[in-house]
């Protein structure tokens, strides 16, 4: 297949930090974690650019001493962003998503990372972070995205795809299957009125839209969207465990099964639909793009009905319609790239637009789809 070329803003600078500074402030923040004597000694690698639009991650060993003998551990830093960065988030919970992390290792099979020190007071870094650790799998490529071809998905046998399709909502499956989930993960709370965590969770969107639209600009697009979702929310009760950025991008794969998954700044409590939307919806974003580009795309991956009946075959639980839930996530996507785009301007990738619309990669699906529900 021919190779396209990715729209300029598909890469984007995400950091003015510079990681290799903070080498010697990470070792005297390890000492005081380690044995006495332990001397660690830290090499940054690299940050990972490939995926994600959020947080900073950073490659990093620490070889040690222990016991007279050497240690050596391979682990990610999870960073907040710096204010001057323009966070897509006006608010990073390091310790929050440290706590999901920690609690999903403990109480599911779920593959995530062991997560070892956190740093919540930005003191040593100039940000909260945490370390965890590192795995090796493989990644569905966000830059160029997956459906355009020429990558190891894309390519691979229809049973491997399928493999990694139904693995991958197999954990959500078994994400949303935690006891109690509104006790156990409390803090995830969104803390906004309203009467149900649903409602709560909206609420929390409408403020970081109006945060974000400060910097870019309103959309008449979130605008006619969030005010469909506000007179439209389902009546559910509904608090699972809701990973919230529920996409084969934030998945480390080994044979087409989930090894590491990533990600969890957008974790919150909510009906289980948020999730299964939100794979579906992420895919068709791509897709979308794809099929802008001229190219085929992968029209028949991660589609509703079959990510919908394998999620009910191995949950046991009936899915309501999504309609309202593909709307909402569709306009958490607009907010990212409200932000995303406003780094770019920061960074002079490109020049501040004149219409904040233009930004949005996932405009035609979220218009479609707000015809169809007649918003």
């Amino acid at each position: 297949m021919t190779q396209a070329t990715p729209p300029a803003d598909f890469t984007m600078q995400r950091s003015g930090r510079d990681v290799a500074s903070l080498t010697g402030r990470l070792e005297e923040w390890l000492a005081a974690r380690l044995p006495d004597g332990a001397a660690p000694k830290v090499t940054i690698h690299a940050g990972i650019e490939a995926n994600g639009m959020s947080s900073e991650t950073v490659v990093l060993d620490v070889a040690w001493t222990e016991d007279g003998r050497q240690q050596v551990g391979e682990y990610v830093a999870r960073v907040a962003p710096r204010e001057e960065d323009i966070p897509v988030f006006p608010h990073y919970a390091l310790d929050a998503q440290y706590d999901v992390m920690r609690l999903v290792g403990e109480l599911t099979e779920v593959p995530v990372p062991g997560v070892r020190w956190l740093e919540p007071t930005g003191e040593v870094i100039g940000s909260p972070f945490f370390l965890m650790d590192r795995v090796d799998g493989i990644v569905p490529p966000d830059v160029m995205p997956y459906t355009f071809g020429d990558n190891w998905l894309f390519d691979a046998a229809p049973e491997d795809r399928a493999r990694l399709q139904d693995s991958t909502v197999g954990v959500l499956a078994e994400l949303h299957s935690i006891p109690d989930a509104a006790t156990t993960f409390s803090f995830l709370d969104p803390g906004y009125p309203g009467e149900t965590v649903l409602a709560r969770n909206l609420a929390a969107v409408r403020g970081w839209y109006e945060w974000a639209a400060g910097d870019v600009g309103r959309s008449p697009l979130v605008d006619r969207a969030l005010a469909w979702l506000e007179s439209n929310v389902p009546a559910t009760d509904d608090a699972v465990l809701s990973w919230g950025d529920s996409r084969i991008g934030n998945v480390m794969y080994r044979d087409f099964e989930p090894v590491a998954v990533l990600d969890w700044e957008m974790a919150s409590l909510g009906p289980r639909e948020l999730d299964v939307s939100w794979i579906v919806f992420a895919h068709q974003v791509f897709q979308t793009i794809t099929e802008m580009m001229g190219l085929p795309g992968m029209p028949d991956y991660l589609t509703e009905a079959d990510v919908r009946a394998t999620y009910e075959r191995l949950s046991g639980a009936t899915l309501g319609d999504l309609s309202w839930y593909h709307v909402y996530n569709g306009v958490i996507w607009c907010i990212v790239f409200m932000r995303t785009g406003a780094r770019q301007v920061h960074f002079g990738e490109i020049e501040r637009p004149d219409d904040v619309e233009s930004l949005f990669h996932c405009k035609p699906l979220v218009e479609r789809i707000l015809d169809e529900v007649g918003a």
